[in-house]
């Protein structure tokens, strides 16, 4: 049974090698010249408060060239997509195609029962794609490393910019691409066990699961643990030590004062009365609305702080395993829905 799954899956593995390959020589070739731009930057032994201004113009000489960007981008689609493709095509016609094409009355009519040969199908395949997908994820975090560590020290651009808590960021790194592998993946058996067509089956695998890697990162993951609350002054510029920085178009803090590296979920200036404003005093302000010279100075000289709810970078990884186990949790109901669906049909 094992040496028949493989046979029929050998098409999509050979696929997906030649895939990982291909990039894996694409960030071969990039990644060393990546890392001694890093380095001659002199961001590795950068301390200070111009770390900032020197991270910022590291990730802007990558962003004029016309290699980076294409591969960072590049590397972000394929692990977001990854699992999407393989629910669609190695999920949807696992059990659809089966029926489909009626082969299904010889597989589950010989001495190989229906329990067991969807335990065969639904290991190879499954461990098959949640490999695939975290190979492609620690390759890409080992060539993107330089660039991460810039973002840490504050630099950022228009296209590189979000710290590891970013949605990008934290979908493409770590575990997570696991748990999105084995639930996109089971996702799209049980679409088809209970459709019994493929393609409508392909269809529904992408709409919930499009669904469901928009609703994570804005309604679910920043509930995962209960957040952080602080409130702190407002200080003169961003990355204060005792003060928080502001970006004063709408008054939400730019870090968390000592919390380097943390999670901002939300965030408000309050008046002394403890209302929430969001737009900046008038007496604070130049004239005709312009920003006064130093509006931090003066917010804070006002008695104005900063309302701060955050996840302390130490939760990263709690984080990381929290979200990995819904998904499994999630694959595992599945793979039960597609043992139960099989074991009802007649053949």
């Amino acid at each position: 049974m094992i040496r028949l799954s493989w046979l029929q899956f050998r098409t999509q593995a050979v696929t997906a090698a030649a895939a990982l390959a291909a990039f894996a020589v694409l960030l071969a070739v990039t990644g060393p010249h990546l890392a001694s731009q890093y380095a001659a930057s002199g961001l590795g032994s950068c301390h200070g408060g111009n770390c900032g201004s020197v991270a910022n113009t590291f990730l802007s000489q990558l962003q004029a060239t016309s290699t980076y960007p294409v591969v960072y981008l590049l590397g972000i689609a394929l692990i977001l997509f990854a699992p999407a493709i393989i629910g669609i095509f190695w999920g949807a016609p696992l059990i659809a195609r089966e029926v489909e094409t009626r082969t299904s009355v010889l597989a589950w009519t010989q001495s190989i029962t229906r329990t067991r040969w969807l335990v065969v199908k639904l290991t190879l395949t499954g461990l098959a794609a949640m490999a695939v997908t975290e190979a492609l994820s620690l390759m890409y975090a080992w060539w993107a490393d330089p660039i991460g560590k810039a973002i840490d020290l504050g630099g950022s651009t228009s296209l590189f910019s979000g710290d590891r808590f970013s949605s990008l960021a934290f979908a493409t790194h770590g575990i997570t691409p696991l748990g999105y592998a084995a639930f996109a993946f089971t996702l799209g058996t049980a679409a088809g066990a209970l459709i019994r067509r493929t393609v409508p089956a392909m269809a529904v695998t992408l709409v919930i699961f499009a669904a469901a890697q928009v609703a994570m990162p804005l309604w679910v993951r920043p509930h995962l643990i209960p957040p952080d609350r602080t409130i702190a002054a407002i200080g003169p510029v961003p990355g204060d030590n005792q003060a928080v920085g502001l970006d004063y178009g709408n008054l939400t803090a730019v870090a968390v004062p000592g919390q380097p590296g943390a999670w901002i979920i939300s965030s408000g200036a309050i008046n002394p009365a403890g209302q929430q404003v969001t737009t900046l005093p008038a007496t604070c302000a130049g004239a005709a609305g312009a920003k006064a010279d130093n509006p931090g100075q003066c917010l804070n000289s006002q008695g104005y702080r900063e309302a701060i709810s955050y996840e302390p970078a130490s939760r990263y990884w709690p984080l990381q395993w929290i979200e990995t186990g819904i998904f499994l949790g999630l694959a595992l109901g599945l793979a039960g829905c597609c043992f139960w669906r099989l074991n009802r049909r007649r053949s």
